[in-house]
């Protein structure tokens, strides 16, 4: 059954600073980046402030984690089921499987490792790892993303959090590497479609390719200067994925001018009539 979701990063001008992960390569390490922004919600409120709207779940990007105590951990699990919403995905911005620097990628899949403990102590079901930023004709850094979202998945699963991946940055930007990114990592690996992350004149067939293996759909329009989305393509991918037969979370997605909810809402009338 298909249900409402709601990205966190549709309201990134309300949820205060945004953490950004980055490698230092002079240092070997990663840093941390932070970007104030205003805070209107804390992350703990959302999802009581989200179930009083209608979504059934959220995906919360890394970046909007104030603290990763245990404490403050389970403070966000008790959040969400004192609202009675899912917390379907943490999503992991950063990391690049695929680096030629062989420091920086085990670091990083050792920081991924370290949020798949963060995914499973505040329970989240699932856990967005980037698939990495090779070139998508690159098989050998296919294969060798393959090899570790596996190693990854191993990891998760008995901390009850699926890993899963996206169709995010250049790796994955064609369903056709994404096929064979996911047919080498096996099943125990899922998929994110993104609307707005596979380009040219075949973006709606490329939907279709990816959304009957994905948990979710990031439902992204593109917006005109006052935020109101282009209907017609946004329609032709949504009408894509339904008769692909998706039947999962429908993630809205807004990153428009204005007010972030309002430009929600607009997203949700269209996104609405193919919640089944």
């Amino acid at each position: 059954m298909s249900y409402l979701s709601v990205s966190t990063w549709s309201l990134h001008r309300l949820l205060g600073p945004l953490r950004w992960t980055a490698w230092d390569a002079e240092q070997g390490q990663h840093i941390i980046h932070e970007q104030m922004q205003p805070q209107e919600h804390t992350l703990l409120e959302l999802p009581a402030i989200a179930a009083e709207r209608g979504y059934q779940a959220i995906e919360v990007c890394h970046f909007h984690f104030p603290d990763t105590s245990l404490a403050y951990l389970h403070r966000l699990r008790d959040a969400f089921q004192a609202a009675g919403l899912s917390f379907d995905t943490l999503l992991l911005d950063y990391g690049d499987l695929t680096s030629e620097d062989e420091v920086r990628r085990s670091a990083d899949q050792q920081l991924m490792r370290e949020w798949i403990d963060i995914a499973s102590e505040c329970g989240a079901k699932q856990i967005r790892i980037v698939a990495g930023e090779a070139s998508p004709d690159n098989e050998q850094a296919i294969s060798l993303s393959a090899e570790a979202l596996s190693s990854l998945a191993a990891y998760s699963a008995p901390r009850g959090v699926r890993v899963v991946t996206e169709n995010f940055k250049p790796l994955t930007s064609t369903a056709l590497t994404s096929e064979r990114l996911l047919d080498l990592a096996g099943e125990q690996v899922g998929f994110i479609t993104d609307f707005g992350n596979y380009k040219g004149a075949a973006v709606a067939e490329e939907i279709a390719r990816t959304t009957p293996r994905s948990v979710s759909i990031h439902a992204k329009a593109d917006f005109d200067e006052a935020g109101i989305p282009n209907e017609l393509p946004f329609v032709r991918y949504l009408e894509a994925a339904a008769g692909a037969g998706f039947d999962g979370a429908y993630v809205l997605i807004y990153d428009g001018p204005g007010d972030m909810w309002k430009g929600l809402e607009r997203v949700r009338r269209i996104v609405e009539s193919y919640i089944h």
